[in-house]
């Protein structure tokens, strides 16, 4: 290179084929767009599925779940009778209330989370990203939310929900924190949204149920202002 003349960084894409270079393509465009996005809101809405080639209508008998971060890796799932009435046993009839549903929806969640770690051998991912570093078949943000909204789905496919609607995930941003994306149930009544996230727990745990706005302000488990019971680290 002559004098006076300044390399200019390039971006390196490394593809095992045409289609797989397309698809790193346009993730990392649509990453960028939102990035941009939240330089000035600090927060947008995620994609309801981050692969064009996840089943959108799920079922117990054929769905998706993601895997090694980022929805790197995908597997197809199926669930035997026994183990989709366990699921539905959850649900022995309508809530009484939207706050009894939701904790249905918690150990719901936790045992679809259970069932299909043992089928897919996702059940050792840690909660976090740290915990489980380096180690195979871990799950961060993208793959645990992707994954809780497509659970939720058959839940509402198959009636068992009543007080809620299933939404599209939330990410949230902020000048110095990572962003974090969340699964998203509404209440139907007040048109309250509520987290689902099960991202800082072991795979089974029952996540974290709480409203938006406060999981948007940077609520985590950790905190000490983390004072409600659906708020704090389950341990049981």
């Amino acid at each position: 290179m002559g004098a006076g003349h300044i390399a200019r960084p390039r971006l390196v894409i490394h593809c095992d084929a045409p289609e797989s270079c397309a698809v790193k393509v346009a993730r990392i465009i649509k990453w960028l767009a939102c990035i941009i996005g939240a330089g000035f809101a600090f927060q947008c809405c995620a994609d309801t599925f981050v692969r064009e080639d996840i089943i959108t209508d799920p079922d117990p008998a054929r769905f998706n779940i993601c895997y090694d971060n980022g929805c790197a890796s995908l597997a197809l799932v199926t669930l035997s009778v026994e183990q989709w009435q366990h699921v539905k046993s959850v649900f022995p009839g309508p809530a009484a209330s939207a706050s009894d549903e939701r904790e249905q929806i918690r150990t719901a969640i936790g045992l679809f989370e259970t069932i299909v770690g043992e089928i897919t051998g996702t059940s050792s991912d840690k909660g976090g990203n740290l915990a489980g570093f380096g180690l195979p078949k871990q799950m961060d943000c993208i793959d645990e939310s992707t994954n809780t909204t497509i659970y939720l789905r058959m839940l509402q496919k198959y009636g068992l929900l009543h007080w809620h609607s299933v939404g599209n995930r939330v990410t949230r941003w902020g000048l110095f924190r990572w962003p974090h994306t969340t699964a998203i149930v509404e209440e139907r009544a007040t048109r309250q949204r509520w987290v689902v996230d099960s991202w800082f727990l072991d795979n089974g745990k029952p996540p974290f149920v709480l409203p938006l706005e406060i999981w948007k302000a940077g609520w985590t488990p950790f905190r000490q202002d983390a004072a409600e019971p659906q708020m704090r680290l389950q341990t049981e």
